[in-house]
């Protein structure tokens, strides 16, 4: 089902993915029932198994948007600007975050985890790896470990921010954050 192109499909699955945001505004993942969600998108239980297999695959389809977002956000730029410009997608995706932080502290665990940081972790780590790789021909020592790296940075660094352990406006997160990847990428010789 998940490859379905049924418009049904996706209209169902879209109203799940809206009820157990709205829901994740209100509490944590953990405290979020399959009954809730089901009440909150006006299906029966029965239709949220033949989507998802539980609440966390749920919530790994409803963080999907935020992490494309994201990814490309961080990728968002035809010549690397300098440490002291992030881009502007960077700004903007901050700011969204932010006007939801609510959902996101539910889906994103300080240090990284949960189901929105596990995604993001992944995808940032294998864009970043593939475009080091397309940078330079043949790989280069540790780009495994700088795409890790940058993930972690990156991941950690947003969730400690909706938790409140990071402070700072969404254009200062985004300085500081890009400051550190320039970094990172300058010490590891980005081509």
């Amino acid at each position: 089902m998940a490859g379905s192109k049924d418009p049904r499909t996706a209209r169902t699955r879209g109203r799940l993915r809206e009820a157990l945001l709205a829901a994740c505004e209100e509490q944590t993942l953990e405290q979020v029932a399959v009954s809730d969600v089901v009440r909150r998108a006006g299906v029966g239980r029965a239709t949220f198994y033949l989507h998802y297999d539980d609440l966390h695959t749920l919530a790994v389809d409803a963080c999907a948007g935020l992490v494309r977002d994201a990814v490309d956000a961080l990728h968002a730029w035809e010549t690397p600007p300098g440490p002291e410009h992030p881009p502007g997608a960077l700004v903007d995706l901050l700011d969204a975050v932010r006007a939801r932080v609510a959902v996101h502290r539910s889906l994103l665990r300080p240090g990284g985890g949960g189901p929105l940081g596990e995604l993001l972790h992944e995808e940032l780590r294998l864009r970043s790896l593939a475009e080091r790789r397309q940078r330079r021909p043949g790989g280069g020592d540790g780009d495994e470990a700088v795409a890790s790296a940058v993930a972690g940075l990156f991941t950690g660094v947003l969730a400690d921010w909706v938790h409140g352990r990071v402070t700072g406006t969404p254009p200062e997160l985004a300085g500081r954050v890009w400051r550190m990847l320039v970094a990172l990428h300058a010490t590891h010789g980005r081509a």
